[in-house]
């Protein structure tokens, strides 16, 4: 006699599933990854594509390979993983770089853990900070946007709008004001940086679109800019308006695509609204503290992996049952 299963209702499925709620994300990327494309040219192709490539082959040749296991490709977590990466790398860096790196994101950061659902840190954060501290100074080459007329290797670099920010607040650039872009050019995506960090507005549109479709929730991405804009506003330089210096620091950096695509997301996030909430209030604590007192101009990756580390932690936040009592 077979044994009946037991479950609580609703038995209905909902349709929701891992390769769709991928396939959203990947979507609310491609305004971002468009504005990449128009402002650096080849170099936002070629970096996107090997990146991709790299994360998708590492983690198929481990499973099939190492684990001894069906190949887990097709739920499409690594080719987010993938775009993750190239997102958060200049567009001029090295091919062979940039493989290293999304081999440590795979291999190190998701699949020594047991895969999709069981790494406790964001594989593209890990592969993007280790790069960092490997590869310092081709991690930090900024090539300036020039769109297809923008060179994949010996491009014209600048500095970024938070290393200017921060040598004007350690004062070793007195006309530092005067080399910042314009705010409006910062929203849009006109400045230097990372490959998928120029355009707030186009960030900023991807994060409402999954907001709205529900594959994530604004508890994170509110109270990490919250945050950020009450910290900004305190802690603005001499000379510079508050609000001025809070503007930098919400539509510059890795700040907006941190809070929507990566602080967000379902296995290194907790699960329960204050949970969350004082996840993203942590993020943007140790970010601004970076940004204003670290050695890096930018603090967000650093911010988001320090935090994975409380999710545990902060997983024992939940409501009480129903009737329960309050312990003493």
């Amino acid at each position: 006699m077979e044994k009946l299963i037991v479950a609580p209702a609703p038995h209905a499925h909902s349709g929701d599933s891992v390769r769709r709620n991928m396939l959203l994300v990947i979507a609310a990327l491609i305004p971002a990854y468009a504005v990449s494309v128009v402002e650096f040219g080849w170099g936002a192709l070629l970096t996107m594509a090997i990146s991709v490539a790299a994360c998708v082959g590492s983690e198929w040749l481990i499973t099939k390979y190492l684990l001894k296991q069906k190949p887990t490709i097709c739920d499409l977590s690594a080719v987010l993983t993938g775009m993750l990466l190239a997102f958060n790398v200049p567009s001029n860096l090295d091919w062979w770089i940039l493989v290293i790196g999304a081999v440590f994101a795979i291999g190190v950061g998701k699949m020594t853990f047991g895969g999709l659902g069981q790494n406790p840190f964001n594989p593209a954060l890990v592969g993007r900070v280790f790069l960092l501290i490997s590869f310092p100074a081709q991690m930090t080459t900024w090539p300036v946007a020039k769109g297809f007329a923008t060179a994949y290797v010996d491009a014209e670099t600048g500095a970024t709008p938070l290393a200017i920010l921060k040598s004007g607040l350690k004062g070793y650039d007195p006309q530092w004001m005067d080399k910042l872009p314009d705010l409006w050019d910062a929203f849009i995506g006109q400045m230097g940086g990372s490959l998928g960090e120029v355009s707030a507005l186009a960030l900023l549109l991807g994060g409402l679109f999954l907001i709205c479709t529900r594959v994530i929730t604004w508890h994170i991405p509110v109270s990490i800019l919250c945050t950020v804009a009450i910290f900004s506003l305190c802690a603005a330089p001499e000379g510079m308006a508050p609000c001025t210096f809070m503007g930098y620091e919400l539509l510059t950096g890795g700040l907006m695509l941190g809070a929507f695509f990566m602080a967000t997301d379902y296995v290194t996030s907790p699960m329960s609204a204050w949970g969350k909430i004082i996840f993203g209030i942590g993020i943007g604590l140790i970010m601004m503290v970076i940004r204003t007192w670290g050695a890096y101009p930018e603090g967000m990756s650093f911010a988001i992996l320090m935090m994975n580390a409380t999710v545990p932690l902060l997983n024992r936040i939940r409501p009480r049952h129903f009737g329960e009592k309050k312990k003493a």
